[in-house]
């Protein structure tokens, strides 16, 4: 993949740190959550800032790298102790970047922004307004945990209490990409499917033509996000349920207005923690599962899937904005011993509800409750009698009773602790594929294979965050059991 030198950088800061109302003049200023603009907590009146100018707009032209100046590198030594000048008295006024981005001038009362980006991470450029209200995100939390009391942790059942959900404007980037792909494999076409053998030894044979596949397109990708946030972006992390807050996307970024510290009154916030360069790797994983899938949109014949050996994605255009995103979060830490602690996370999408959590779990119980019906399936297993006397289907039931047990553990645990759960990006992201060319050739008919899909099918698999498989967490929970 191309990578672009000497990025066009789009100034996205502003000089003033005072905003003030554009009816009365007042600098009280703050989010009304119901109408997604700025409020005058004065004279009422409403407005709302301008979307970041100077980007392009249509992907399709973009070429070479753009970035946002809310981008630029972070420096480790930059202070996070930056002095403004009140416009309306002339005092200076100390703004800690690390606890807010707003003070009150101590002689006028007037409120001061940070505007001017510093290095930091702490100043975006952009800012995506909660619109969901905290009531109806309590209300989400408690449905959520309602659904998932029976196995919970004691202490979280006597403890939780949705009252203590905070807002918060999370870091992410926030990247669009023109880029061109060029695909090539090989893909089966079933034929048909059929049985051989009788009795217990009757298996199932397919018959497949099999057919060198290419494909070359260009690919728009809008809105495509990652997280910014060094702790956060660590999805398999041991420690804390990261993967909860991926899984809440996607957000309507499109949406997305510029910079005010006013939409951050009252409301929380992160500081950004990586860089672009840091981040590249990921864009360009999640941009080739996009191009992937985005492909099989022209591979429907294909039934039984294709093996990609050869994936290549030439970026041409890419643009990147940091933007404060919207999260209702809900947080809780479990210890299990004075050196196991797991926090765990109830979050919503501030801008469209979506709800996602992972809620503590009593060991002891549910493994209790999966020993009993893994040994009432045994039981009946053993009741219906041998496996040599049974036919295909008759053991194919048996097996499936005596693995109950461990179904029934599968099941709930990944009911309350949502392991598995991760933001669909490949399916999400906003992405459109142009000038496709396609290779469909012959190769040959293949016959009596026992696969019902094609061997090493790769046309649906997505390699961005697979290191945090559910299967290996429920592992590492089971082994971690006796100790809970």
């Amino acid at each position: 993949m191309a990578d672009q030198d000497q990025p066009r950088v789009v100034d996205t800061g502003r000089d003033s740190g005072q905003d003030k109302c554009p009816s009365c003049g007042s600098t009280d200023i703050s989010l009304n959550p119901e109408t997604g603009m700025l409020r005058c907590n004065f004279c009422r009146n409403e407005s709302l800032p301008e979307k970041a100018a100077d980007f392009e707009g249509d992907v399709s032209h973009l070429q070479g790298k753009i970035v946002g100046s809310g981008t630029k590198d972070i420096e480790a030594d930059a202070e996070s102790m930056i002095t403004l000048k009140c416009q309306s008295c002339g005092a200076e006024v100390v703004v800690d970047t690390d606890q807010s981005a707003q003070s009150r001038c101590h002689w006028c009362r007037n409120t001061l922004s940070v505007n001017e980006q510093i290095p930091n991470g702490a100043i975006p450029d952009a800012v995506l307004p909660f619109s969901v209200k905290q009531e109806a995100a309590r209300a989400e939390i408690d449905k959520f945990v309602a659904k998932r009391q029976f196995f919970a942790y004691p202490k979280f059942k006597q403890e939780f209490c949705s009252e203590n959900v905070m807002g918060v404007y999370l870091p992410y980037m926030v990247v669009d990409v023109n880029a061109h792909a060029d695909l090539r494999g090989q893909g089966e076409v079933l034929v048909r499917e059929y049985t051989v053998g009788s009795g217990n030894d009757r298996q199932t044979r397919y018959d497949a033509d099999l057919y060198t596949v290419e494909r070359d397109f260009d690919i728009t990708m809008r809105g495509m996000t990652i997280e910014s946030s060094a702790e956060k972006l660590d999805t398999s992390s041991s420690d804390r349920t990261n993967n909860i807050i991926n899984a809440i996307m996607p957000f309507d970024t499109e949406n997305c207005v510029g910079w005010s510290a006013n939409f951050l009154k009252g409301y929380a916030s992160e500081k950004r923690t990586v860089n672009v360069e840091q981040l590249k790797g990921h864009v360009e994983t999640k941009a080739k599962d996009i191009a992937r899938h985005q492909a099989n949109t022209t591979l429907t014949a294909y039934d039984r899937g294709v093996k990609w050996s050869s994936e290549q994605l030439n970026i041409k255009g890419q643009q990147w904005k940091a933007a404060y995103l919207p999260v209702w979060l809900y947080s809780y830490q479990q210890v299990k011993s004075p050196t196991s602690k797991v926090l765990h996370y109830v979050a919503v999408n501030a801008r469209s509800s979506e709800t996602m959590g992972s809620v503590p779990i009593h060991q002891p119980k549910l493994l209790g409750f999966s020993f009993i019906v893994g040994l009432i399936g045994l039981i009946i297993a053993l009741m219906i009698g041998p496996l040599s006397t049974l036919n295909l289907v008759e053991s194919e039931w048996i097996f499936a009773l005596v693995l109950s047990g461990a179904a029934y553990y599968y099941y709930f645990y990944n009911k309350y602790r949502n392991a598995g759960a991760r933001h669909m990006h490949e399916y999400d992201t906003d992405a459109a594929i142009s000038n496709v060319k396609s290779v469909d050739k012959f190769v040959k008919h293949r016959k009596g294979l026992s696969n019902a899909t094609m061997s090493g099918a790769n046309n649906l698999a997505v390699n961005y965050g697979k290191g945090a498989g559910l299967s290996a967490k429920i592992g590492s929970a089971l082994k971690s059991a006796s100790g809970d």
